[in-house]
Parts: structure tokens; sequence; C-alpha cells
């Protein structure tokens, strides 16, 4: 499974559910689910959070790829937009997408508050030097 849509369809399948159920669990038109389980269209940031309490599970929640894929990653299955993430961490915007496409990497305190959100408290310590 490699998009959001093919985990959407698994679940609904593995639970008997037609995509109108699904659709009205999510509070979206049938539709709307049909295209994202295909792949003809990709769910709006907002729906993400939603998305995932249905799965049980966060699909982008991973530790693998490079660092700009975790951040896209984390802001993406909490719903966040760069601007929200930029304004938690008190950068600019451009600064996340910048982080994102690995035009560049965050200075060490920012790459360790980073850490401490996109792959929890345990791991960037551990990561970290004295």
């Amino acid at each position: 499974m490699k998009t959001l849509g093919d985990h959407l369809r698994k679940r609904r399948l593995d639970l008997r559910l037609l995509q109108r159920d699904v659709a009205q669990r999510l509070q979206v038109d049938q539709m709307t689910v049909c295209n994202w389980e295909t792949n003809r269209t990709s769910p709006q940031l907002g729906f993400i959070p939603r998305i995932i309490a249905f799965l049980g599970y966060d699909p982008y929640d991973t530790l693998e790829g490079s660092l700009g894929q975790q951040i896209l990653a984390y802001r993406a299955g909490r719903g966040l937009t760069q601007r929200d993430l930029a304004g938690t961490l008190a950068v600019d915007p451009g600064t996340v997408r910048g982080w994102e496409k690995g035009q560049h990497l965050p200075l060490q305190k920012k790459a360790l508050r980073l850490g401490a959100l996109v792959v929890g408290p345990a791991h960037s310590e551990a990561n970290s030097s004295p």
C-alpha cells in the first residue's frame, strides 16, 4: 500500500463497509471517498486526521525516509499546514518548505526541537550529542 487511498480502501473492505458508509463517517460525499480510494484525488489536509482516526493508525507515521519526508508526514498526519508548523517552531513557512524539499537543513537548536516533534523526544535525545 503506497497511498492514503490504498489504506482507506483496505480498511473499508476489512470492515465490510460501503463507500457511502465511510463517506458518512468522514462527513464527505460518497464520490469523494471513491476518488480518494482510486487515487484520482488526494484528501485535503483538514480531512487527514479524520481519515487516520477511521484507519486506527497513522500511515504517515514512519521513521524511514529523508528528514523532509518525515516532516511532511508529521504535518500531514496532524492536518497541519507549513504555516502551522512554522508557527510552532518560530520559523518562516518558507523555512519549513525548504526543509521538506531538502533544500537546506535546520540549524542545531531548531533540529532538536523539530526532532522532538517529528520522531519523539526519546529518539531525538538519543541521537543528539551532549
